[in-house]
């Protein structure tokens, strides 16, 4: 009995090992200078500009994401001028209004979990993880991962990140 549980295991693990070093996936390290961070992309990403309306103005959004077959990966970023930064809370609980009520109108469901994020200087620092789940037919379609991190700069603008992966099973 035992034996065939530790077969099947190596076999999971080979499996997965397998998968992850598929061809699809090519890991790199993509550094944003001008939105200040560095993160992990399962590929190379596209960047993408716009400017997004907020309180009788317009704040630059920038977008870099990836997607393999129908799987997205993307960083978004807002920066808040450090003039501003009393509207930081509420800008933040609109954008994740906006994207967690939009998924539940879809169907979705949505699932709170806190948790941590290191910094480039190795600290933790907490912040929550939402997962959505898009089922269809009351099976799981879709899983999103979001989370919402936010830093001030030493000139004193927030930088709001949002960070998104959407897996199709």
């Amino acid at each position: 009995m035992f034996r065939r549980i530790a077969k099947a295991a190596i076999l999971l693990v080979a499996l997965f090992s397998l998968a992850a070093c598929s061809p699809k996936l090519d890991w790199r390290t993509v550094q944003a200078p001008l939105e200040r961070y560095k993160a992990l992309f399962p590929g190379k990403p596209d960047k993408i500009e716009r400017r997004v309306p907020y309180a009788d103005q317009e704040l630059l959004q920038t977008l870099q994401a990836v997607k393999i077959d129908d799987d997205i990966y993307s960083i978004s970023t807002i920066q808040l001028p450090a003039n501003q930064s009393a509207a930081l809370t509420k800008l933040l609980t609109q954008l994740q209004d906006n994207l967690l009520e939009r998924a539940k109108a879809s169907g979705g469901q949505v699932i709170t979990q806190e948790s941590f994020y290191k910094t480039v200087d190795r600290q933790r620092l907490p912040t929550k993880d939402y997962f959505l789940d898009f089922k269809v037919n009351g099976r799981t379609q879709q899983l999103m991962r979001v989370r919402w991190i936010n830093r001030v700069a030493p000139n004193g603008d927030s930088w709001i990140y949002q960070i998104l992966s959407l897996i199709h099973i």
